[in-house]
């Protein structure tokens, strides 16, 4: 009964309110179809509740007047209500459990890699409400200001650091407050890294030893060097978009969120959008949208949809049988991503995370969790990293480090075999670019991913850098105590082409996939969304995520990706950009040197 008054309200609100009546969807339908479809008329339908998803949702029903529906393919971050009993996801220390399983993941692999011994690689992304920001290491960090800046002369017009920089703050409130680069007053709770664990200071010690400087704020005046991270973590726990953006706008009565219901297809009305097709326990349905239908399923998931929707490269759809709505060569295309190596170092003192792991110890670790969200299960221990740049003439850090005081085999799928640390290191601005297409016209089949990992030969030699310039750092005064046999590359591994060998067979992905649906200007045949995040050649439908970054920043994705959908509400809404002009950023005094 509830839901039938709900029905019916919802049908005279929009009836008298919005004005939605038979005549948009066309008279000539059936009178019970057409009240169907007011029934399942929103004023904007978001395809997925990940990263930006969630921003969207909180920002758009923040008008009381505006109805929108969230669509998401996986299930809740919640069991019951509760974040205990979904501690998979919410104690930070728990994080590899989700990557490694396919409930709250959509477990893609690539294309077998041919500059990488053919190794098919694995790409973990979130399918669930708070998409990967409930599955990633938790590490917040924006990129550098002149990624925004090159945004801007790639076409993406008004997406430059000083247009950028005021949605970054706005998203955030910084636990060291707010200043000149932080936010105070946003949903999205950071923490700095306060650990006293003795391998992280000797990390930061050694960085400094090798002549390389602390810096206090990577997300702020100086990204250049080594210091405490930003951690998406909040009183211990997890704090993804679903924490900061959904939770507190799901009691809206203009929102309405539908887990476990996969979008098949985008519905047009000519190169109108006008809603979507989607399952739900095996039922096929629609949503309409009266204002617009917004993407926001990620890298992989929105050029899908588009592609299986019509919009894409005709030639390519016309061999599948899809019926070509948009020529837009551009989706798919132009596929970015970060790949990363572990420099792994034998620890002499049993000091790591070695002991933690043993069952006993993740029992009372867990407990202690559950009880009071404190400890070592509070913490993704990534804590300390830093930027360097890899050779003099490079004008920003194009090298990033995490460092972690434990021993991580196989994305976390095998466990740690001793008592070892070891730095996440690659390079950032990769020249390898890939593509990814349809496999088939089943929206349950993944795409063919293909991110064409090392085929430039500036890949290969920014690697053997960050191995180089990471035995550097591991080989200071300050790692001596602890300082036992290189685990991996190995002592053996010494010459360029054996370090080459050893990339080929270790590099991963550091989960950052990209820049499908390019934004750029519509002259660019290469675009997919404009400026303002509306696909071009299409009305009503725009995509908002991390497929729309015109190329890959120089860091972690999630924060960008938050920041992009602050962007785009605030565009959608119609209101005018928030803008901080002049802000300074850190420049070397000289580029004659690498250091």
């Amino acid at each position: 009964m509830n839901k039938v008054i709900r029905t019916l309200f919802k049908a005279h609100i929009l009836k008298n309110v919005f004005g939605i009546n038979e005549q948009s969807f066309g008279n000539s339908r059936a009178s019970s179809q057409l009240s169907s479809e007011k029934a399942n008329s929103y004023n904007y339908v978001i395809v997925g509740a990940g990263s930006a998803g969630c921003v969207l949702a909180n920002r758009l029903t923040e008008d009381p007047l505006s109805t929108v529906l969230l669509l998401e393919a996986g299930p809740k971050d919640t069991l019951l209500g509760s974040k205990r009993l979904m501690w998979k996801i919410h104690m930070p220390a728990a994080l590899t459990y989700n990557l490694c399983d396919e409930k709250y993941n959509w477990y893609y692999h690539t294309t077998s890699q041919k500059h990488m011994d053919n190794r098919i690689m694995y790409w973990p992304r979130g399918r669930v409400w708070g998409g990967s920001s409930s599955l990633n290491a938790m590490v917040y960090i924006r990129g550098h200001a002149e990624d925004y800046n090159r945004w801007s002369r790639e076409g993406a017009i008004g997406w430059d650091y000083e247009h950028c920089l005021p949605y970054f703050k706005k998203a955030q409130t910084h636990e060291l407050g707010p200043d000149q680069y932080r936010g105070g007053n946003g949903p999205l709770y950071v923490s700095r890294g306060k650990t006293n664990h003795p391998l992280h200071h000797a990390f930061l010690e050694a960085t400094q030893q090798a002549g390389y400087p602390f810096t206090d704020d990577m997300n702020g005046y100086e990204q250049e060097g080594f210091g405490w991270m930003d951690m998406t973590v909040h009183q211990g726990q997890r704090w993804s978009t679903a924490s900061a953006y959904l939770r507190p706008a799901i009691s809206r009565p203009n929102l309405t969120v539908a887990e476990k219901t996969l979008v098949t297809k985008i519905l047009f009305q000519g190169t109108k959008s006008i809603g979507v097709e989607y399952v739900k326990y095996g039922q096929r349905k629609k949503a309409f949208a009266s204002k617009e239908v917004i993407l926001s399923g990620g890298a992989i998931n929105s050029p899908q949809l588009l592609m299986l929707s019509g919009i894409g490269n005709a030639d390519d759809l016309k061999k599948l049988g899809i019926p070509v709505v948009c020529h837009l060569p551009g989706v798919g295309q132009n596929l970015q991503d970060h790949l990363e190596v572990y420099v792994q170092q034998k620890c002499t003192k049993p000091i790591t995370l070695y002991n933690a792991q043993k069952p006993v110890n993740m029992v009372r670790i867990g407990l202690e969790w559950l009880w009071r969200f404190t400890g070592e299960g509070a913490t993704a221990h990534l804590e300390s990293g830093g930027f360097i740049r890899s050779e003099p003439g490079v004008p920003h850090p194009d090298i990033q480090f995490h460092f972690l005081p434990s021993q991580v085999i196989d994305h976390g799928r095998v466990g740690s075999t001793m008592e070892a640390y070891q730095v996440h290191v690659g390079p950032l601005r990769s020249t390898s670019v890939g593509w990814l297409k349809l496999k088939s016209t089943d929206p349950n089949d993944h795409p063919i991913i293909e991110p064409n990992y090392m085929s430039a030969e500036r890949d290969i030699w920014e690697f053997r850098q960050c191995v180089k310039l990471t035995r550097e750092i591991f080989a200071q005064k300050a790692f001596e105590k602890f300082r036992g046999p290189e685990i991996q590359p190995g002592n053996h591994v010494q010459s360029d082409k054996e370090i080459d060998t050893f990339v080929r067979q270790k590099a991963d992905s550091a989960y950052h996939p990209s820049c499908t649906c390019k934004m750029g200007q519509p002259s660019d045949s290469t675009a997919v969304v404009d400026p303002q995040t509306k696909v071009i050649g299409i009305e009503n439908l725009r995509v908002v995520d991390a497929s729309i970054m015109p190329s890959v920043v120089s860091g972690n994705l999630n924060a960008p990706t938050i920041m992009i959908a602050e962007k785009a509400a605030d565009i959608i809404k119609g209101l005018p950009s928030l803008q901080e002009k002049n802000v300074p950023v850190y420049k070397p005094k000289t580029l004659e040197t690498q250091r």
